[in-house]
């Protein structure tokens, strides 16, 4: 393996892209949520359930606040409680501790800006006013882990580290991506006489913009198209949270890091990361669609797991032979 960053560096770098990505990926989905009620009629509180399904927290969400999810529970749930690993404020806390770790290693405005961030989101959850007019609030944290994907990208060296940070933030927006259509193929939609309906189109345009890709998706497309929108984001090959993008920019990161040429392996991490990029490169919307969009998602979804077991396996967990090179240098410093 070329890589010669700290096993320990390198997972901090990953890891705090992740969690920056993720909490700005709760921001939009909620926003738009908030948007999109004003536009719906009838008993809005069924729609504040998917939100804790596209993250996967549902055991965790209702053995805190039992069996309803409505606007002030899932509001509070997903962006200030601490007992959610996966909330705004905990996701910022820990890429913040993360950052911390390795100051050394990245610039002063990156870190600046994760701590500007955090503490911003810190003081909001102690001010009750700010979940009366929310939309202000989500659109700062949006705008926030923009400005650091920005900063990160102009202020970093375009090494090893970097490459960490784009895998992380890759692998991260694939995931939610997948989240988001599979929620709205089986959860979001509440009966399928509503298939066509103006309903029906909200909420595939929701879903657009829950992805930051609705006016991309109608520069392209024009119509809003349920086959459409799955080619748009699952497969294009330029928006830059479609699964394929995500999984060409992990995959390129990647071998930047490990030095193997594209097209070949020389670890689990990349013979899987190249199965999954040659599977979309040869994939149609249509045949994704026939053999069942949410089987293809949930496999995609546990791909997505191995890889992130693999990436750890192969670049942060420490090997037998590092565990005994620490310890021989351990006892050697000792006898000084």
């Amino acid at each position: 393996m070329k890589n010669s960053l700290l096993s320990r560096v390198a997972e901090s770098m990953y890891w705090m892209a992740r969690y920056i990505e993720r909490a700005e990926n709760v921001a939009r989905y909620v926003d738009v949520n908030l948007q999109l009620m004003l536009d719906l009629a009838g008993n809005a509180n069924e729609q504040w359930q998917p939100l804790i399904q596209i993250g996967a927290d549902d055991t965790r969400f209702h053995s805190m606040y039992g069996p309803t999810a409505n606007k002030e529970n899932v509001l509070q749930f997903l962006t200030f409680d601490t007992e959610n690993p996966n909330s705004i404020l905990s996701c910022l806390r820990q890429a913040r501790e993360g950052a911390r770790s390795i100051r050394e290693s990245i610039s002063s405005e990156m870190y600046e800006q994760i701590n500007r961030l955090y503490l911003m989101v810190k003081a909001a959850s102690s001010d009750r006013t700010v979940m009366e007019s929310p939309a202000d609030f989500f659109q700062e944290v949006r705008m926030g882990g923009h400005l650091f994907e920005g900063i990160t990208e102009a202020t970093m060296t375009h090494g090893e580290g970097w490459h960490f940070c784009r895998l992380g933030r890759m692998i991260e927006r694939a995931d939610k991506t997948t989240r988001l259509l599979d929620v709205k193929y089986f959860i979001l939609l509440p009966s399928v006489a509503y298939v066509g309906s103006t309903f029906d189109e909200l909420q595939w345009v929701a879903l657009l913009k829950s992805a930051s890709g609705f006016e991309m998706y109608r520069r392209i497309y024009g119509r809003i198209s349920p086959d459409s929108v799955v080619a748009f984001l699952l497969l294009d090959r330029d928006f830059p949270r479609s699964v394929h993008y995500c999984i060409a920019g992990a995959q390129q990161s990647l071998h930047a890091v490990s030095g193997t040429p594209l097209g070949t392996f020389r670890s689990p991490a990349e013979q899987q990361l190249g199965m999954l990029r040659s599977e979309l490169d040869y994939s149609d919307n249509q045949r994704i669609i026939e053999a069942g969009l949410h089987e293809m998602l949930d496999l995609l979804q546990g791909k997505l797991n191995k890889i992130d077991d693999a990436i750890y396996t192969t670049f942060f967990a420490l090997h037998p032979q590092q565990v005994q090179h620490q310890m021989s240098r351990s006892a050697s410093l000792s006898t000084f």
